[in-house]
């Protein structure tokens, strides 16, 4: 069900609840959808006119990003987005790669997609066919058979390296496409070929938490956030011995400046060059390489009064979504750290974001369409513009 708040005209911020100066953003609800009722929104995305929607009871609905049309959602037959059967508990993470969609769940395991008929034109016509269960059974199968594939993930009890035993908190993929970055609960990483599917890699007790972010420089450098309080940067290895030890990828550094759990990254500015980060604590800290190669904290934004549980980045502004029920627009520079504006509508934590830039009929003028997703059940559709 979508309840639009004004018409598809141009929306009227005129409002006294908006900002009205000329050099301050304005914004608008211009859509509420409500697509869960009985479960709360876990993750969002968009690629190009589709936007996915994920829930805690393991759905995964598509729709019309520019007429937020329903066009596929779980059901027995037909279009189906789904865990198997229905199953497959909140999912966590959504990933796209050309006709691929990749999903991450509570249930432990990332289900991978196959979009077919991708034709940009006709989002509707679209048909999703589930190819794989990562782990597959044929890498589950090759690496039981031996003692030395079996790691201890809590006391008395041991699994293959390949399998996650917590949900998987997210994902992320290399900027080729060729490897899927994902993260656990379990406070594991693991790195997976997007052709076959098979895990190559998995970094046990990468944090001493769990795990519930992943994000992914341009330059190849992956940063990991955890209920530790610390973010991991982790690079794939060019050291001849390591290669030839099989070490595909090294943690690089550690950093410690959060006074809380970390819930979410994620990276702005030339190639990746500002790392953002939303602790427990409400605080978002930037960070930045100094001269000597080190990664610093050059900013913090405050304003948020609870947990910030999500970030993402729509070209050249930050978003945050909060457990206080907020959103917050922020510059994404490491020079200015001001909030551009507060977004308030949501019933419950804002769990998820995403956007994108939009055409502007007016020449002095950005616009952006921002997605947010939260417990209250609701996907709510932002509409800013921002003074040039």
């Amino acid at each position: 069900m979508i309840q639009f708040q004004e018409s598809e005209e141009e929306p009227d911020f005129s409002q006294e609840d908006h900002l009205t100066s000329s050099s301050q953003p304005l914004h608008q609800c211009i859509a509420t959808l409500v697509c869960h009722t009985a479960s709360y929104i876990s993750s969002l995305t968009l690629a190009g006119k589709r936007l996915y929607t994920g829930s805690n009871d393991g759905v995964v609905r598509l729709w019309n990003a520019n007429t937020l049309e329903t066009l596929a959602e779980a059901s027995s037959n037909g279009d189906v987005i789904t865990g198997e059967r229905g199953g497959g508990g909140a999912v966590k993470s959504l990933v796209i790669l050309a006709d691929k969609l990749f999903t991450a769940h509570q249930d432990h395991k990332i289900r991978v997609w196959k979009i077919n008929d991708v034709v940009e034109e006709d989002v509707g016509g679209k048909k999703y066919m589930h190819l794989a269960t990562m782990p597959t059974i044929s890498d589950r199968f090759a690496k039981c058979l031996m003692p030395k594939n079996q790691v201890e993930i809590r006391r008395h009890k041991k699994a293959s390296w390949v399998h996650h035993v917590d949900a998987v908190s997210g994902l992320a993929l290399s900027r080729d496409g060729t490897l899927l970055y994902s993260v656990s609960w379990d406070r594991t990483l693991k790195i997976w070929r997007t052709t076959d599917f098979k895990c190559l890699e998995s970094f046990t007790n990468a944090h001493d938490d769990a795990i519930n972010a992943v994000a992914l420089s341009e330059n190849g450098d992956i940063y990991t956030g955890s209920s530790d309080q610390r973010i991991k940067v982790w690079r794939k290895n060019i050291n001849e011995e390591n290669v030839k030890k099989k070490r595909k990828h090294s943690l690089v550094a550690i950093l410690s400046e959060h006074n809380s759990g970390i819930n979410a990254l994620a990276l702005s500015g030339t190639n990746g060059s500002l790392l953002h980060s939303g602790g427990s604590d409400g605080s978002i800290l930037v960070w930045e390489r100094d001269d000597g190669g080190d990664i610093v904290v050059v900013g913090m934004l405050r304003g948020h009064t609870e947990s910030v549980l999500c970030l993402a980045v729509v070209s050249d502004i930050l978003c945050s979504g909060s457990a206080d029920k907020t959103v917050r627009l922020w510059k994404c520079s490491a020079k200015d750290y001001s909030c551009l504006a507060m977004l308030e509508g949501h019933l419950g934590p804002v769990k998820c974001l995403t956007g994108a830039f939009r055409d502007s009929r007016k020449a002095d003028e950005a616009s952006y369409h921002i997605y947010s997703g939260g417990l209250d059940s609701q996907v709510k559709v932002w509409q800013v513009l921002v003074p040039a």
